[in-house]
């Protein structure tokens, strides 16, 4: 972290949308409880538009990366997938950036949070695959796309014991929230499974091998479990030094 500042700077991808509702032409947007939550738990957020080719100056910029989820997939293509999931949609350019930027914070050791979308671009940043569609891959699976409102719980993860996500968060299990059809299938190379759902889907993955690098399938921005503040907590403290 920059001597100068007092917070640590945290940057957030955007999501991006074509012309149409809230304007005639391109826009980007975020929920607003993604950087409430890194600014309750002391980081200065700032957003990142879609410029691949900005990816180290944004780097200069910031002590900690966070990729954030959205209504979209990554393309199946990006993971050696000989076929793509009639279910499929993306956002190519925004996934070209997240690629790039991740690789980069991967790579100079800076800490790194991936949020739903954002783990799962994770996995596939460091040469991990997907599970394109959770109900026609994993037989008896939970509801992974929760009718319930997405500020309530869906359903439980366990916390592999040992691993930096329990350490962190304290709990053997969490309540979370789910919002995906797709889900982490090979971990890449390096990459620990830390949590599990109870239908085997795997809900997070981390790097024992960085300073802190860690991707969870739920939104720990809406603080639905005690361990959900702790995520953000331990993030920003490692973003500090």
């Amino acid at each position: 972290m920059n001597a100068r500042r007092s917070l640590p700077v945290i940057g957030l991808t955007l999501d991006h949308e074509p012309a149409g509702g809230y304007s005639k032409f391109p826009w980007y947007a975020m929920r607003e409880n993604y950087f409430s939550a890194v600014a309750r738990a002391g980081g200065l957020p700032i957003a990142l538009p879609h410029e691949p080719e900005r990816v180290e100056e944004y780097l200069a910029l910031i002590d900690g990366l966070v990729v954030t989820g959205g209504a979209f997939d990554v393309d199946p293509a990006l993971f050696g997938a000989a076929e793509r999931h009639d279910s499929v949609s993306t956002k190519d350019r925004r996934t070209e950036f997240e690629l790039a930027i991740m690789r980069a914070a991967h790579s100079s050791d800076m800490p790194a949070l991936g949020i739903c979308g954002g783990e799962q671009l994770m996995n596939v940043a460091l040469g991990g695959s997907l599970i394109q569609h959770i109900p026609d891959a994993v037989p008896d699976a939970l509801a992974h796309e929760q009718p319930n409102p997405r500020n309530e719980a869906g359903h439980a993860v366990a916390l592999e014991p040992g691993s930096a996500l329990h350490r962190i968060t304290g709990r053997a299990e969490m309540q979370v929230n789910s919002a995906h059809h797709q889900a982490v299938d090979a971990a890449a190379p390096g990459l620990d499974v830390n949590a599990l759902a109870p239908d085997g889907v795997v809900e997070g993955i981390e790097d024992p091998g960085r300073r802190w690098f860690i991707g969870v399938q739920w939104h720990p921005e809406f603080a639905i479990d005690a361990g959900d503040a702790r995520i953000f907590e331990s993030f920003i403290a490692a973003c500090r030094g």
